[in-house]
């Protein structure tokens, strides 16, 4: 099985990726790499069973039908009371509530842009035929957080992030910390790369999140939320303990269809 993992960027040098295989024993990282256009997104996508994404699937549904209302004439439109509901989607509460970080607001801030680059990605596999699930149960992509995920397993989240020393340091504590965390991953000799970039340790999160997706290790989205999820995207939170035993390799799911 193989799971992938992209850090989006709406410049397509400060994309990341990678690629984890994972086998009875345990997974090996196998490719990670900064520097990705629309085209190497979709071929990773296409190789892999699951693939990460650390970027918002889509928009809040409240902020999309305000927008709309605005375009056809706003008449009926008045400022909300609180406009929590047009800045952060469901999952995006959710995760706020669950583990304590906010994720950047899709309808506010900068990762706007990065949304509009995954948008389009995302519409090139659907008119290839493969599989989109927004709420990650099932397709080919999963929505993805490492800050998040890092929260979860106790290891650094912040401040790792950048060209820093500081930065930089923190980045090797993560990776030594991570290792020991999850004993069964092989990082295949690329840590020097990773302690370099950012991005791609990031890319490097994504795939481990989507391999743990694949082995139902994740929280899927509660029921009275799917029903967003399916239009907002739904970010998939791995469990809080990584067993020192690799997850048992399922078979290969279905790439192509519908879910």
């Amino acid at each position: 099985m193989r799971s992938g993992g992209i850090d989006l960027s709406t410049d397509p040098r400060k994309t990341g990726v990678a690629t984890i295989d994972w086998h009875a024993d345990g997974a090996r990282l196998t490719h990670v790499a900064l520097g990705a256009d629309d085209d190497d997104l979709v071929a990773l996508v296409d190789r892999a069973d699951r693939t990460g994404v650390d970027c918002p699937l889509g928009w809040p549904t409240a902020f999309v039908d305000y927008v709309v209302a605005h375009r056809d004439g706003g008449l009926d439109l008045d400022v909300p009371l609180s406009r929590a509901p047009l800045l952060l989607r469901a999952t995006d509460r959710y995760v706020v509530e669950r583990v304590g970080v906010r994720p950047l607001s899709v309808s506010a801030e900068r990762i706007g842009a990065t949304a509009m680059r995954c948008a389009a990605v995302l519409s090139r596999l659907v008119r290839a035929g493969t599989v989109v699930d927004r709420t990650g149960g099932s397709g080919a992509v999963v929505e993805t957080y490492p800050a998040a995920a890092l929260k979860i397993w106790g290891l650094p989240y912040r401040t790792y992030k950048g060209s820093s020393a500081e930065a930089r340091t923190v980045r090797a504590r993560l990776l030594e910390e991570l290792a020991a965390s999850v004993p069964w991953l092989d990082l295949g000799g690329h840590e020097p790369f990773c302690l370099d970039h950012d991005d791609a340790l990031d890319a490097v999160v994504c795939a481990l999140v989507a391999g743990l997706v694949l082995h139902g290790r994740c929280e899927p989205a509660p029921p009275d939320a799917v029903q967003d999820a399916r239009t907002e995207g739904w970010i998939a939170l791995p469990p809080a303990g990584l067993s020192d035993d690799p997850p048992l390799v399922p078979p290969a799911r279905p790439r192509q269809g519908s879910p």
